[in-house]
């Protein structure tokens, strides 16, 4: 620390040195009309280049020089990339040149120059003006990857930025998966909408929500789980095809697949079912792979991943015998399948309910090994209580999640219209929350009332962003697809 303070002192002794100078270290009067991708672009596959022929303004920050007496090389880093800068006293005139002398690398500098090839043969920008717009305070960090506390990477996201530009590169896929999800959706004549992010009721998903006051209002508020009440409400309302792209916030734990605050896409399409929606999302996250990165297969974390058509679609139910050391007869008898969760280590209490159960046992034996992209359907009603029951089989709901690489991406079901139905499953919920269950439902009597009005059969849809991104980015954490994520206090 005392170092870094040292290093602090002198730049700023070196600011202090510039205003007495009479000069602005933090200028806001240069503009660049190029960037580092346009000279790559013009003169990356040519060899010999007129230096009368174009002149480039570059601006960006120092990354690293390497000095000559009266000559030095500079890497330049802007928005598009980097380039080598080559500054020579003769050309830029001495007092110029003893100016440059002074800049650190982390400084934000214009330059404009020429280009030419170096004796490797490395694509270069003569400098012919060279000027300092920003001096940097605190150094860059060597070897940022070698810092001890990992942390340090997200609480300083704007060095990680600068300093790694496969950082950068996820977040400009992150952009981009964002824009190709927008586009396909506004293409198939889906509406983008904006909800409340504050609910009187928090609902849409089973999660313990964040609260706040509103003053004036003298009330509690809750910061939404889910956006679909709202969405559902706009499908009664005429507006049959609906989406929103935006943030949830769940007051949960923290870990490589969750951040309290992440981003969801929504979507409810009228006269439409889940297994339609199968499809649909089949269409776009093969869209997507192919857009982004030009192939359907891809690696993530060591595995090979295929969109490729179609996926695979198995029943809860299924996919525990399938991937559990447990017979149906044991799994179908409740004693029996609660006895067996016990044997793999699940502490359950006595009276967890059939759904619930059998939704543990899938997470412990079967959720983990679907690293393909499988649809698992056939959820029990206990745990779907916005769902439409199946015609076929009231114990279960015609839903469906979406599991790639051992996680859950999305989360989608023929809703439930019928009000009647609607209603006494939020009081089975209102039981459960009175019984200790934080993540059950509240009773919603606006939203029942907008039932009664009339949802037509309708079909909908949540996918985790954040975890799509990291799938498609072969990224280990969602920490690495979140710009700023929550972490604990820093310690001093």
């Amino acid at each position: 620390m005392e170092e870094l303070s040292e290093l602090l002192m002198q730049r700023r002794r070196k600011v202090d040195a510039l205003w007495e100078a009479g000069v602005n270290p933090y200028p806001n009067d240069f503009r660049p009309l190029n960037t580092s991708a346009d000279i790559l672009a013009a003169y990356g596959d040519k060899e010999q280049i007129d230096p009368n022929e174009t002149n480039f303004v570059v601006a960006g920050r120092i990354l690293a020089r390497r000095s000559f007496g009266k000559a030095a090389f500079i890497q330049l880093q802007d928005r598009k990339g980097r380039i080598q800068i080559y500054v020579k006293k003769d050309e830029i005139g001495e007092d110029a040149f003893a100016s440059f002398e002074t800049f650190d690398i982390g400084d934000i500098i214009g330059v404009e120059g020429y280009p030419f090839r170096t004796k490797t043969g490395e694509l270069s920008l003569h400098a012919r003006l060279i000027r300092l717009l920003v001096k940097s305070l605190l150094p860059l960090p060597e070897k940022f990857h070698g810092l001890t506390d990992v942390e340090t990477r997200y609480r300083q996201r704007y060095v990680d930025l600068i300093v790694n530009p496969e950082v950068r590169e996820i977040f400009i896929k992150r952009s981009r998966i964002v824009n190709l999800i927008r586009s396909f959706m506004t293409d198939r004549d889906f509406l983008e909408v904006e909800t409340p992010m504050m609910h009187q009721i928090p609902g849409g998903a089973t999660a313990r929500p964040f609260i706040t006051h509103h003053n004036t209002l003298d009330m509690d508020l809750y910061l939404r789980v889910a956006p679909e009440l709202y969405l559902k409400r706009l499908v009664v309302g005429g507006l049959e095809r609906v989406f929103e792209i935006n943030r949830n916030f769940r007051n949960e734990g923290i870990s490589v697949r969750h951040n309290p605050e992440f981003t969801m896409m929504e979507f409810y399409q009228a006269y439409a079912t889940y297994e339609d929606l199968m499809d649909f999302t089949e269409e776009l996250f093969c869209h997507v792979a192919q857009e982004l990165l030009g192939t359907l297969a891809f690696s993530n974390q060591g595995l090979t991943i295929s969109f490729e058509r179609p996926w695979k679609r198995l029943t809860v139910r299924d996919a525990i015998l399938a991937y559990g050391d447990i017979e149906a007869k044991q799994l179908d008898d409740r004693d029996l399948a609660l006895a067996y969760a016990r044997s793999i280590g699940l502490a359950l209490p006595d009276g967890i309910g059939y759904g619930k159960l059998i939704m543990e046992i899938f997470e412990e034996v079967a959720e983990h090994k679907l690293i393909q992209p499988t649809f698992i359907t056939a959820y029990p009603t206990e745990v779907s209580p916005l769902s439409r029951k199946s015609d076929l089989d009231p114990d279960i709901v015609d839903r469906f999640e979406l599991i790639v690489a051992g996680r859950e991406i999305a989360n989608a079901f023929s809703e439930l219209n019928d009000p009647i139905d609607q209603k006494e499953r939020f009081l089975a919920q209102v039981a459960e929350k009175d019984k200790g269950d934080e993540e059950a439902h509240y009773m919603d009597e606006d939203y029942v009332r907008a039932l009664e009005y009339g949802l037509p059969p309708t079909a909908g849809e949540g996918i985790g962003i954040d975890r799509l991104v990291m799938l498609l980015t072969d990224s280990p954490s969602i920490r690495d697809v979140i710009l700023f994520p929550q972490l604990r206090k820093e310690t001093k």
